[in-house]
């Protein structure tokens, strides 16, 4: 990938300060001190020849603090607008909220499930790895009963900072209110309701939490989801809600020059996370360097 990147920009390695990379998350438990990402930051490195800056939620995790999410900084300084109120909504695996007041405030955390569940509910019913476009959950009919029984998870309810994963919310977690309260579900209506789930639980945390909103910049994977754009809109009557490529930057490279920020901050000894939003003990230089 690196590589490919580095052709296909004109770019020399040397030219490269260090590559910020965060990795796949597999366990994060920061109520018991841990949080861990699948990744191989010397091997990149060794394999790269540049110096590759990683483990970035550790620290904060350490200070007490939720290791997420990290980004809402980085948000601040490319989508923040004089004189108004924005969010941003990552939509990856899980959904994460950075809420840029006009004010200078800057708050964040996680709203719940994004893409994981329903990527997993169209790969066990459609053999794809994720529903292209929201196609299949739009044909659906969301189950009242089952959405209700979903947003009664305790973590809805919770108030921030917070953060959630795999720990939270994974197919057993799924499974378990399918067989509790929707034996008659058809796997389209399922995913139609894991698709309104999504979209109820940022639309009412984004109120909550920032009541005068007037825009939603829309980043990740999920951005490519119509369907679930179109739910949120609905949801948000009155907030402009659109991908972050009328912003300027592309909704699937949102998350890498987070990262790449998050890396220069490390390289530079300044603090990469925000104290307000994961409830750190303060600011902390995040990340492990492994030098070329």
């Amino acid at each position: 990938v690196v590589a490919t990147l580095l052709r296909d920009s004109g770019v020399s390695a040397a030219s490269v300060r260090a590559i910020g990379a965060h990795g796949q998350t597999v366990r994060h438990r920061p109520d018991l001190g841990y949080t861990a990402q699948i990744n191989a930051p010397a091997l990149l490195a060794e394999r790269c020849g540049i110096a590759v800056v990683a483990d970035f939620r550790s620290r904060d995790v350490a200070a007490g603090g939720q290791g997420a999410p990290l980004v809402p900084a980085f948000h601040r300084a490319v989508f923040a607008v004089a004189g108004g109120d924005v969010a941003v909504l990552n939509l990856g695996g899980f959904a994460n909220l950075s809420l840029l007041f006009a004010d200078g405030r800057t708050l964040g955390f996680d709203t719940g499930p994004g893409n994981a569940l329903l990527d997993h509910w169209a790969h066990r019913h459609l053999g794809q790895p994720y529903d292209a476009q929201g196609a299949w959950a739009a044909g659906g009919a969301v189950r009242a009963d089952l959405l209700a029984q979903f947003l009664a998870d305790p973590y809805f309810s919770r108030a921030a900072p917070k953060s959630t994963g795999r720990d939270d919310f994974h197919p057993a977690w799924l499974e378990r209110h399918l067989s509790a309260h929707a034996a008659q579900a058809s796997p389209q209506d399922v995913q139609a309701t894991l698709a309104a789930l999504t979209a109820h639980s940022v639309a009412e945390a984004l109120r909550r939490a920032m009541p005068g909103v007037c825009e939603l910049v829309i980043c990740g994977g999920g951005a490519r989801n119509t369907d679930l754009l179109s739910r949120l809109q609905q949801a948000l009557p009155g907030v402009t809600c659109r991908p972050s490529d009328h912003s300027g930057i592309p909704a699937e490279q949102v998350e890498a020059a987070a990262f790449a920020w998050l890396a220069q901050q490390t390289l530079l000894g300044l603090p990469g996370n925000l104290s307000a939003v994961t409830g750190a003990a303060g600011p902390r230089v995040l990340g492990a360097v492994y030098p070329a």
